[in-house]
């Protein structure tokens, strides 16, 4: 699966700054790490971020979200946010500030 390179640069303008930041291939597109926890990534034109179970949750009740599944199961810390919805780059870095906040907050990860 391609994903979209014009999503992921904007991403990587907004995440560069934080420390002990990794890129990786994952999922058939791209996230970023942060400590070693995922933050977020692409996959196809859409924005995957990672937090808490808490915080997906609520992530869910918004427009333009939804559940991440991979092989039939939903990943209960994983919220897709719709191309549309991030359109606009002040949106984008809210939800990529989210995840790399979620990221940061856990026990960095040993290599």
């Amino acid at each position: 699966m391609a994903y979209d390179e014009a999503l992921a640069g904007r991403i990587k303008a907004i995440i560069e700054p934080r420390d002990a930041l990794t890129e990786r291939k994952m999922f058939g597109g791209i996230a970023w790490m942060v400590g070693g926890n995922m933050a977020c990534g692409v996959m196809g034109d859409d924005l995957c971020v990672k937090l808490s179970e808490e915080d997906a949750a609520q992530a869910l009740t918004e427009d333009g979200t939804r559940p991440f599944e991979m092989r039939g199961r939903q990943a209960k810390a994983f919220v897709i946010v719709s191309a549309s919805r991030v359109a606009d780059d002040a949106e984008l870095a809210r939800w990529v500030d989210a995840g790399a906040d979620h990221a940061a907050s856990l026990p960095a990860k040993q290599k």
